[in-house]
């Protein structure tokens, strides 16, 4: 796991890249790659890497590149199946100076040309320079692990691990967007290619950049796709087992310490139990809980490593712990993403960093095999609509009259069944898209309205459901969380809080094998009834004790609905109230003032508090700079 970053001049004659200017984005990003650096430079480009010592520690030095000096490569990732990819190249000529899984981009490359990305299991995101053709190569992972932003001017292409990285080039300045911060105030995150940052853009998922001679052409190497096998649930269940054991093992390739993220859940318990299968070394588990929790992970986590035998450590973190973090954590996330969880990620990473270079994480079982309770409620209630017909409409204006509060839960499902998926699917409860609905024009100021007036945020997911609006409900939403939430909120996160703390995060439930698998079988195979993650639980349920099973779903539960109402409510106040903060034209001070007003409407829309806290703070620390950096 690494850092990396570069800059190509797009114009000829342009002064070459200076070795102070690579050293500045690298300082930037020392967190990421503590262990050792490097540079390539040439007439046209840059390219710098900061190293985290993994596999190959010896001899995995970079930049990296083929034979006679012509094909460079800087790498964040790990692939996981370089050894075979290794071996076929060796059987066509290639000749290697190191074992690490990064010289084998460089060989693919002079195989396959952009099209190597195809052959690759793991996560990734790389730049390749191709001196013969002057050809720059960026690309990302298939599910957007890794993260990958790039600026472009008229002169120069800049790109990097991190948004710092490119501000550390020091020609640009951060400004904000306006059409991204509605987006963030409507998702918690930025979805697509954009960011806060007005110049900045992330590299989607599953594409590459190819820019040659001053030429930036972007493309789509792979998308999740569900067609749908003819296979019998029972050999489904076999199939997943083997698929999830023999994943779990290439996500353990290393030669260094590799641990396990325990939450004491299904995934994240399976994901220990193949992992104690698959490795003679002790495993070390590490788990998190939270002072005035409701919901404490940490007994759960406990049992589940001494059925495995693996040594777990916890730590426990403090309302007061939470705030004074926020700044360092909005620094490390960039973007922002308003996830609470986040917070805990970092210190429960911090705790691992003491043992281990590796963890191993269950993220991403939800998303492939169902397991959010609104994937069952809104399949159901596309059901409803079916049954109902043309009466839908109607029931459902006469139960928004009914129980008058629009906002209650009865309310809320009385307007969902006038209206289709793709308008009301980011609309749900526990989205923030139903605070800002409703009182978006109280909150933003005329100017900044008048900055968004023709920007319609939704459009984001309604482009994604129209592009598998032939699928199963189910699958429509797993496609469109897979593009959306999934990388510009879930991964990004675990990127960025592991990261700070020069830790690998690995989450073999997210290799694209198991993606496609997941999207292949019928809906009923993931959601039965009420019964989310129906076949993964299936194919753990030799493994897993029923109580594991059958637990409701936690993750972490940062209690900061309690926090922001009660515990923090007099330092988010100050924050949110400061003239400085309103000063920034974007809020009227009476909507916010409503709000922390009473301890219902705190608790009620504590999310959406957190939000703007850790908006305000993106904007001291990167626009203002009046936060110190936290190299």
């Amino acid at each position: 796991m690494c850092g990396i970053c570069g800059k190509l001049q797009l114009r000829d004659n342009a002064p070459a890249v200076s070795l102070e200017t690579l050293r500045r984005m690298l300082g930037s990003i020392e967190h990421r790659g503590p262990d050792d650096a490097g540079v390539y430079r040439s007439s046209e480009v840059g390219l710098g890497h900061r190293r985290l010592k993994i596999i190959d520690l010896n001899t995995g030095k970079q930049p990296l590149c083929n034979e006679d000096g012509t094909v460079w490569v800087i790498y964040n990732g790990e692939v996981y199946n370089f050894v075979e990819l290794r071996s076929d190249l060796v059987k066509k000529g290639h000749c290697f100076k190191s074992v690490s899984d990064t010289e084998v981009i460089v060989h693919l490359y002079e195989e396959f040309g952009a099209e190597c990305v195809k052959h690759l299991q793991g996560m990734f995101s790389f730049a390749l320079w191709d001196d013969n053709t002057k050809t720059l190569l960026l690309a990302r992972d298939r599910v957007g692990i890794k993260p990958l932003y790039y600026c472009q001017t008229a002169t120069t292409l800049l790109f990097a691990s991190e948004v710092k990285a490119i501000l550390a080039e020091g020609s640009i300045e951060a400004e904000i967007d306006p059409v991204s911060l509605h987006y963030f105030l409507t998702y918690f995150y930025v979805p697509g290619d954009r960011t806060l940052f007005k110049q900045v853009r992330k590299l989607e998922p599953g594409h590459y950049m190819i820019v040659r001679n001053g030429e930036v052409k972007i493309a789509q190497y792979w998308d999740l796709t569900f067609k749908k096998s003819t296979t019998t649930f029972e050999d489904a269940v076999a199939e997943l087992d083997h698929l999830l054991s023999r994943t779990v093992r290439d996500h353990m390739i290393s030669d260094v310490p590799v641990g396990v993220l325990l939450s004491g859940g299904v995934d994240s318990s399976g994901v220990l139990s193949y992992a104690v299968e698959n490795t003679s070394q002790p495993i070390h588990t590490y788990t998190v809980g939270f002072d005035g929790g409701c919901t404490d992970e940490r007994p759960y986590a406990r049992a589940v490593a001494k059925v495995y035998g693996a040594h777990n450590h916890d730590i426990s973190i403090s309302a007061q712990t939470f705030w004074e973090f926020l700044p360092k954590y909005v620094w490390h996330m960039e973007e922002p993403v308003c996830e609470p969880p986040a917070v805990a990620l970092y210190y429960v990473s911090k705790l691992a960093s003491r043992d281990v270079t590796v963890l191993l994480s269950g993220e991403g079982g939800d998303e492939a095999f169902a397991g959010y309770q609104s994937y069952r409620n809104f399949a159901w209630l596309e059901k409803l609509k079916r049954w109902m017909g043309p009466l839908a409409g109607p029931l459902g204006t006469l139960s928004s009259s009914a129980f008058g509060d629009p906002e209650s839960r009865y309310g809320k499902y009385g307007r969902l069944l006038q209206t289709s998926l793709d308008q009301y699917y980011y609309s749900h409860s526990s989205g923030p898209y139903e605070f800002f609905n409703h009182h978006r024009s109280e909150l933003y100021t005329p100017d900044f309205k008048s900055s968004i007036r023709d920007v319609d945020a939704l459009d984001v997911v309604r482009k994604r459901f129209k592009k598998v609006s032939g699928l199963s409900v189910l699958d429509q939403m797993l496609y469109v969380d897979s593009k959306t939430w999934l990388p510009d909120d879930l991964l990004i996160k675990a990127d960025k809080m592991t990261m700070a703390n020069s830790l690998e995060l690995r989450v073999p439930l997210l290799d694209h094998q198991i993606l496609e698998f997941a999207a292949s079988l019928p809906s009923d195979f993931k959601l039965r009834g009420a019964n989310m993650k129906h076949i993964l639980k299936k194919a753990l349920s030799k493994r897993l004790s029923p109580e594991i099973l059958n637990r409701k779903k936690a993750g972490f539960p940062v209690p900061y609905v309690k926090w922001m109402s009660d515990d923090l409510r007099p330092a988010i106040s100050e924050m949110l109230l400061d003239e400085q903060t309103i000063g920034r034209g974007y809020f009227n001070r009476k909507t916010i003032e409503r709000i922390l007003s009473t301890p219902a409407a705190r608790s009620k829309y504590s999310k959406e508090l957190f939000s703007l806290a850790v908006l305000e703070l993106w904007h001291r620390t990167f626009v203002k700079k009046e936060v110190p950096c936290f190299t």
